[in-house]
């Protein structure tokens, strides 16, 4: 089963005090792209993080945030109490000399600048690794989930497609004989008009008629656009990530559709060709969705 580059999963997890929320948005790459956001106290789980995106996802622009859960977060008030005696005594070394009474109150100390912080808070960086863990494997399940279900939305759109690039071709395949007729008795035709009815040797004429089948002989596309059809089919019943793979196949098989349109002098043939390249695009464009 293929599966969508786009998707989002979210999951918590707890270990030793320590609570984990993680939050994973993927969008489509032509790699496998991670960005990671955590606190800095968290820093050094970046690497493990990372690598357990990688053993999940093939492609994709992976956005993971990570945040401490919990009271007060990754957050944590500091006192500086060295600083909180100075301004006590600052204030009343200046009651003293003005000559002010009352005391300084608590909320007057507190209320200076510096006394207390936000600061991060500590964090128990083995608790922190167990708990990311399981959060992680809590939204990597739901993001694959997520990928899974719009992959089964694009296989079956490309199935389609593939049925009615088939039918194209077979279209091709059916009107290729058709057109070198067409062609030979117009030649034979033409040949007459310009001769005004001098006798001409029927082996010049089958010879003309034979170089003209070869030059718009499309046998060798229609064969293998064939087998690239066949193979897309393969891939999109694998488990295995198809993207690069499809695009590939896509490209070979506008390929072909160039070159039986460049082949072609036959009107039904050019307006079939046009049909065939329009749905190769709309597949190329859905390949892009591709994990």
């Amino acid at each position: 089963m293929i599966r969508s580059m786009t998707g989002f999963g979210s999951g918590r997890g707890a270990a030793a005090g320590e609570e984990i929320v993680v939050e994973i948005r993927a969008v489509n790459h032509k790699f496998c792209e991670i960005k990671i956001r955590l606190p800095r106290e968290l820093t050094a789980l970046e690497p493990d993080i990372g690598r357990a995106v990688k053993e999940r996802l093939a492609r994709g622009g992976v956005e993971v945030t990570v945040r401490r859960a919990g009271p007060g977060g990754s957050m944590a008030p500091r006192v500086d109490a060295a600083l909180a005696e100075a301004y006590a005594r600052a204030y009343a070394e200046v009651a003293a000399r003005l000559g002010l009474h009352g005391q300084v109150s608590l909320s007057d100390i507190i209320a200076a600048e510096g006394v207390i912080r936000l600061d991060d808070r500590d964090a128990d960086l083995d608790a922190a690794r167990a708990a990311t863990g399981r959060a992680m494997a809590q939204a990597l399940d739901a993001l694959v989930g997520m990928r899974a279900s719009e992959g089964e939305a694009l296989r079956r759109d490309l199935e389609a497609r593939l049925a009615t690039v088939e039918g194209l071709v077979a279209r091709v395949e059916v009107l290729a004989p058709q057109a070198v007729e067409h062609h030979r008795a117009r030649l034979a035709e033409r040949v007459q008009e310009l001769t005004r009815g001098v006798p001409i040797e029927p082996a010049r004429l089958a010879q003309e008629i034979a170089l003209l089948a070869e030059r718009t002989d499309v046998a060798e596309e229609v064969t293998r656009l064939r087998s690239h059809v066949g193979q897309a089919r393969q891939l999109l019943g694998s488990g295995e990530p198809a993207g690069r793979k499809l695009d590939f196949l896509v490209q070979e098989m506008h390929r072909e559709g160039n070159t039986i349109g460049s082949k072609s002098q036959h009107a039904e043939i050019s307006g079939v060709v046009v049909a065939l390249k329009a749905e190769i695009e709309r597949m190329r464009e859905q390949v892009q969705n591709v994990e």
